[in-house]
């Protein structure tokens, strides 16, 4: 299945884009580089000044992960397990989520954080084999996430025709 296939059909996607405060602080490097060839020409470091902030706010924009359940799949940028898997999410915002980042988060989890994002989502693993306890996974919206992993637990594995 393609990824465009692939989108139609997720129960939930989510791109977990930077903040536009960090959007804003990446094109501060515009300005920076258009300074360098002020000598060379004005138009010259305008043009450049100008394609190095589309630059990295497309970098930004474009290599952020997402966060996707399709089918029976929970996938976290690179990372894809069956919700069969997943043990009862526990949803967290605020200083629980905080408090989870920090000291409480489980050293031999799998981690998928992004600054700026506040709510967070653990799905414990219920696979003995697997030697991560969890999943600590970012979302802005982490009620839906866990919603949608719930249902895709629920829902019967039958064989698509």
């Amino acid at each position: 299945m393609n990824s465009r296939s692939r989108r139609r059909h997720a129960a939930y996607r989510e791109r977990l884009a930077p903040s536009l405060w960090t959007i804003v602080a990446a094109m501060v490097c515009a300005p920076m580089a258009a300074l360098v060839f002020v000598k060379i020409g004005t138009t010259l470091a305008l043009v450049i000044g100008a394609v190095v902030a589309v630059v990295m706010v497309a970098a930004l924009i474009g290599l952020a992960p997402s966060v996707e359940v399709a089918g029976s799949v929970l996938r976290a940028g690179p990372a894809r397990i069956d919700v069969s898997y997943l043990g009862e999410p526990t949803v967290l915002r605020g200083d629980q989520a905080r408090a989870a980042r920090g000291p409480g988060l489980p050293v031999r989890a799998w981690h998928m954080l992004r600054g700026g994002i506040d709510g967070l989502v653990v799905f414990p693993l219920t696979d003995p084999d697997d030697p991560a306890p969890a999943w600590v996974v970012s979302s802005r919206t982490p009620d839906r996430l866990a919603a949608a992993v719930r249902r895709a637990q629920l829902r019967p594995r039958t064989p698509h025709r």
